[in-house]
């Protein structure tokens, strides 16, 4: 697959992002991400972020690095891009507010003790908060040599990145741009279009 990053005039755009996570890893931050050449590079993300909230994350090979998403038109989003191999989530919730219109579309999964459940788990993240746990952690490794992620979960070389065991997360609060996973079990899915000036998303 071609390299979405391989055109020279994206290349500050890209160094900018990846300036942006030491200063997350200080804080303690984790983000979700959507790996350089992996499965999720191949679709252009919409203009809009939505939301996800999950009362735990536990994972499994957890890899991050710097990135953008890249509109249809061309429209560039510098973000934390991150691989998760194998995760679950506690009552997950994710929300989009329709642009223009008093309404929302809310997604709830996960609950009652039955985590949702995904693998090579890929998101493009623009922020996020949360208590975070990482286990034989690596901080400021190669992006071009990170391992144990979601297949193709690297950056280019010479670039800051990160990877650890597993990770932990729990009343995580996220905003992310794209979300691809190689499986996704939703487990007591419920969906619903909440109208109105009312309509709350996840948080």
């Amino acid at each position: 697959m071609q390299d979405r990053f391989d055109n020279p005039g994206r290349t500050r755009w890209r160094r900018f992002a990846a300036m942006m996570v030491p200063a997350a890893a200080v804080a303690s931050a984790i983000v979700f991400g959507m790996a350089n050449g992996a499965v999720a590079a191949s679709f252009a993300v919409s203009g809009q972020t939505f939301k996800t909230s999950a009362s735990e994350l536990r994972g499994e090979g957890y890899v991050q690095f710097g990135g953008v998403a890249e509109e249809i038109d061309g429209t560039k989003h510098p973000v934390a891009v991150t691989g998760i191999r194998k995760a679950e989530l506690f009552d997950l919730c994710q929300s989009v507010k329709t642009p223009g219109a008093p309404v929302v579309i809310t997604t709830t999964a996960g609950g009652g003790g039955r985590p949702a459940t995904a693998s090579d788990l890929l998101i493009d993240v623009e922020s996020l908060e949360g208590d975070v746990v990482f286990k034989n952690i690596n901080i400021g490794q190669d992006a071009s040599s990170l391992k144990g992620g979601p297949p193709g979960a690297t950056g280019d070389r010479k670039e800051f990145g990160q990877q650890a065991d597993s990770v932990n997360i729990k009343n995580l609060r996220q905003v992310a741009r794209s979300t691809h996973a190689g499986t996704f079990n939703l487990t007591g899915l419920k969906l619903k279009v909440n109208v109105g000036a009312a309509a709350k998303e996840c948080f």
